[in-house]
């Protein structure tokens, strides 16, 4: 069957608390730290997804994101070799609509069941700015989800049917060149814009297959809002009870991501046989029904686990010089010189990929990769080994206060399970929380260029899947 193989999540560990962008405002939004953006977030999806799979299966990667950091360059192909996926695969991009993550997983399932491809990876990630202190920037959080679409005997999921609606209304956008979100009067986008059509989405798809709203489980809507939330009963027929969490106050709307993190978060709690709706928003509306065959048990992380290890911002001013909106003070900053291209190309193995060597005569671990085997002296007589999907514990680790910048870079010496010992910038850590010993699991993240910007791997504090 040609169903949903496995599936995974990723909400960044920083919470804005909501009050520090206006006063009297009650919970928090997921933010994407400073050294994240949607490349990021994608790849720690992508590799919870990807547990349990030997990624030489993956025929296809697709990215959506309203957001990615190129205007002309493709971003899927950094997140196939940030992976570490083989070469010869289809890479795109959907870009430019809220709603990419439903087109992407319509487009991985036509690619299996024609036979053009037999595992097909969609990775949705958004990391959206509003104008500060508006009700954009107040109801959007950032986040990432990915689904591996294939054939097998027992998918997690099938897709029993799907119905889209294309619609031309400016109701949300952003031009070529701005930093933030435009959008319409709030009522124009909920009446005439989102419940509309939506609505007529999922009565579509209910009349194609001839059912009810009595007969889903859940249901993952997309929803700009916890007011259209709140009006969904009414335009679909569901009860609220049916509605998956929208994470509103918690998480927030995470654009392309939202329907795919919806639906995760469904999945996790769905019984065999459940019947699952999935709706999606952006010039248009994809539904989607799902059949749930069985459990995602190959140790991917739980939302749960996402919601409960977080760290709260309460300085907005921090916020916004994370998000580049306001200036940093570079007086101190160490003047880095602009990334090598040609470097970069050379050492994609080493940097986006994560990948040392193995000495087939010793078993020693190097890493960066060498010609020389440092224990016994053999040349050239190495594996490939991914040290990416590793854990590894802090070895020796010290703070740089001269080097400037955003926050305090914390470079470490890390044994990594398995053997091998590599240098990186411990993140998601303060000075105080960093200690010999510490368990630690790697992440991509963005380094010091700007212009362009450039991945390295950093070591973050570890936290158990549940």
């Amino acid at each position: 069957m040609v169903g949903i193989i496995s599936y995974g999540g990723y909400i960044p560990l920083w919470r804005l608390s909501r009050s520090a962008i206006a006063a009297g405002l009650k919970g928090e939004k997921a933010i994407a730290g400073f050294d994240e953006d949607s490349i990021t977030m994608a790849v720690a999806a992508a590799a919870e997804c990807l547990k349990g799979v030997d990624r030489n299966d993956i025929d296809a990667l697709i990215l959506c994101s309203t957001t990615l950091p190129y205007v002309e360059k493709q971003s899927a192909a950094i997140l196939a070799r940030a992976l570490d996926l083989r070469k010869d695969i289809l890479t795109t991009d959907i870009t430019g609509c809220l709603r990419g993550g439903t087109i992407g997983l319509r487009i991985a399932l036509d690619m299996v069941k024609s036979g053009s491809a037999k595992n097909v990876l969609i990775a949705a990630a958004d990391c959206r700015l509003g104008v500060p202190e508006s009700g954009v920037e107040r109801e959007s959080g950032d986040g990432a989800a990915a689904f591996l679409i294939g054939e097998t005997e027992k998918p997690v999921a099938t897709v029993k049917g799907q119905y889209s609606v294309s619609s031309e209304l400016m109701d949300v956008w952003r031009s070529n060149g701005e930093t933030f979100i435009n959008t319409e009067e709030d009522r124009f986008i909920e009446d005439e814009g989102y419940l509309k059509i939506v609505g007529q989405a999922v009565k579509g798809l209910f009349s194609s297959q001839g059912l009810s709203a009595k007969d889903f489980a859940k249901a993952a809507f997309y929803a700009p809002s916890p007011r259209c939330y709140q009006a969904l009963p009414g335009t679909t027929g569901l009860k609220l009870d049916q509605i998956q969490d929208p994470l509103f106050g918690k998480v927030g709307n995470t654009g392309t991501a939202h329907a795919l993190m919806l639906l995760a978060a469904a999945l996790e709690g769905a019984k065999i046989g459940d019947r699952l709706l999935v709706a999606s928003y952006g010039d248009g509306s994809d539904a989607l029904m799902l059949e749930v065959n069985g459990p995602n048990n190959n140790g991917q992380r739980t939302f749960a686990s996402y919601m409960d290890n977080k760290k709260i911002v309460e300085d907005y001013r921090r916020y916004l010089k994370w998000r580049g909106i306001l200036p940093l003070d570079k007086s101190r900053a160490t003047v880095i010189p602009k990334v090598s291209m040609k470097a970069l190309m050379r050492r994609q193995e080493e940097l986006l990929s994560m990948n040392g060597v193995k000495c087939r005569a010793c078993g020693t671990v190097q890493y960066p990769p060498q010609r020389v085997c440092t224990k016994c002296r053999t040349k050239d007589e190495f594996d490939k080994v991914r040290l990416s999907d590793k854990k590894g514990v802090v070895y020796s680790w010290s703070a740089d206060f001269g080097a400037g910048g955003m926050e305090l870079p914390i470079p470490t010496m890390t044994d990594v399970e398995g053997g091998g010992r590599v240098f990186c910038i411990l993140c998601d850590a303060s000075q105080e929380e960093a200690k010999v010993g510490m368990p630690v699991e790697f992440t991509l993240r963005r380094g010091y260029s700007q212009a362009p910007p450039d991945y390295i791997w950093k070591a973050k504090p570890a936290i158990t899947a549940e």
